[in-house]
């Protein structure tokens, strides 16, 4: 099941507080970028984001899901309507996400 835009911009309007967060489309799931590095994605209308230390240390009980068959686990954000946790969590991981790979 892919992604509905409308997931998508509610949660770009929930990270509106942030500068320089992108995304890109791909194969119906949305991967999402905040100043460059990969932070995580929308699947299956589900905001996923990478395991980080500091991501942790904010979700302590986190709960681990699949973005797709085969792929490593990522952390499953349910606080989406937390706009101001939101926006905490993106800068506080942002320190831990490795650069972005140069091609």
């Amino acid at each position: 099941m892919a992604s509905t835009k409308e997931y998508l911009y509610y949660i770009l309007e929930q990270l509106s507080g942030l500068n320089e967060i992108t995304y890109r489309a791909m194969m119906g799931e949305y991967i999402l970028y905040y100043k460059g590095r990969i932070i995580g994605g929308i699947y299956d209308d589900r905001l996923l984001i990478k395991p980080v230390k500091s991501a942790l240390r904010l979700i302590p009980e986190a709960s681990y899901e699949k973005p797709c068959e085969g792929a490593k686990d990522m952390i499953l954000v349910d606080c989406i309507d937390d706009r101001e946790f939101l926006n905490m969590l993106f800068e506080a991981m942002f320190d831990d996400l490795p650069d972005r790979k140069k091609r």
